[in-house]
């Protein structure tokens, strides 16, 4: 603790993130930003735009940055985006207009790297929004991250065709609407863990992602679900299940696959 409130007193240290270090967290006038997060919990810390202004992202992200040398914002409006972009003059900036998400880095803050691969998959280009926040997430953890779109259960073949790829795949993310079934099939497939991502794409009875929800739930295969559009949930739990498995591999432990070339 000397040591911080010394570098603090020095000028090498914000307060920011000498609060950080001995609380977890760091407070500004926008909210608490849980800088310990992914140290904690493994999961990184993301910053959700809807219900906050611009001004208060601005400051949350600046606080992410000079905290933990990242900033991570989802579900982000491209007018806000464009805000940020010109604050945060001093970060590397990843912006992806589709599934809503920014992420910023500082000088010399390199994207992680682990010996894991997560797919993203989509039973069509109307997954993408959400499949896309779970993409960036879960490359957070440092998995490399393969989308593999345009599946869906309408025409099989377009599954059985991409079957070595999602075969390679040491964890799935399926996102699909509707009835929410390609999460199914998936995880009958291979023998990776699987979690189902429903979309509130459709229309008609059940088109707000209900059908799919339930249908995941109801699955006859083994796999995990979350709840609809929860994007940064897939992610982050896909990211947390790469990462054990990077570990293992690292390590020497991790058993075989029984039917791939992993």
């Amino acid at each position: 603790m000397r040591e911080i409130l010394r570098a603090v007193a020095d000028g090498e240290r914000s307060v920011a993130e000498a609060e950080a270090e001995l609380r977890g967290y760091a407070t500004t006038e926008s909210g608490r930003f849980d800088a310990a997060r992914e140290r904690r919990r493994g999961i990184c810390e993301a910053i959700l735009a809807d219900g906050k202004s611009e001004a208060q992202l601005i400051e949350l992200a600046t606080t992410a940055l000079e905290t933990t040398g990242r900033a991570i914002l989802t579900r982000l409006e491209p007018n806000v985006a464009a805000a940020l972009k010109t604050q945060l003059t001093a970060a590397t900036i990843d912006h992806n207009v589709q599934a809503r998400t920014l992420v910023a880095r500082a000088d010399g803050v390199e994207q992680p790297s682990i010996d894991a691969t997560v797919a993203v998959v989509t039973g069509g280009t109307a997954d993408l929004p959400v499949a896309g926040e779970a993409a960036a997430i879960a490359r957070e953890s440092g998995p490399t991250v393969e989308l593999i779109c345009d599946v869906g259960v309408a025409n099989l073949t377009r599954v059985v065709d991409q079957l070595d790829r999602l075969r390679r795949a040491d964890v799935l993310v399926v996102a699909a609407g509707r009835e929410g079934a390609l999460a199914t099939v998936v995880a009958g497939l291979v023998d990776a863990p699987v979690i189902g991502l429903p979309v509130s794409v459709g229309y008609g009875a059940g088109g707000d992602g209900e059908a799919a929800f339930y249908g995941m739930v109801q699955s006859c295969t083994a796999l995990s679900v979350v709840n609809i559009d929860a994007g940064y949930t897939a992610g982050a739990q896909a990211g947390l299940i790469a990462r054990a498995i990077a570990e293992a591999r690292s390590s020497g432990t991790e058993s075989s696959s029984p039917n791939s070339d992993k």
